[in-house]
């Protein structure tokens, strides 16, 4: 068995989450958000960001709006909708809810 290939399964898996959780009190330009995952230690390209936006907003969880720039073309900013926050509010529930899990099994098993 491969720790790589699981820890690989495992990013994926909270990547949205993440990204949800950025966007949650404001927009974001997507070099914006690379550089947060970054700064996180959550290494993300751009190859795998967009089309991960792209997804989420289709599924309506989020918005984008064009900003001119002083620096190029104009930029497009993510934002989260309405149902994106009501989405957050159930990953945040899910995710405490694993967490509650792991660390229960951590604590029996020490």
């Amino acid at each position: 068995m491969n720790a790589e290939n699981i820890k690989s399964q495992m990013r994926k898996g909270y990547l949205e989450y993440c990204i949800l959780l950025i966007l949650k009190n404001k927009s974001a330009y997507a070099s914006d958000i690379i550089g947060e995952l970054k700064e996180a230690k959550l290494i993300v390209v751009e190859g795998t960001l967009y089309p991960l936006l792209t997804r989420l907003k289709n599924g309506e969880l989020l918005d984008y709006r064009w900003e001119e720039s002083t620096q190029g073309p104009p930029r497009k900013y993510y934002e989260m909708t309405e149902t994106g926050k009501l989405f957050l509010n159930e990953l945040e529930t899910a995710w405490q809810e694993i967490s509650d899990v792991v660390d229960k099994i951590k604590t029996s098993n020490n």
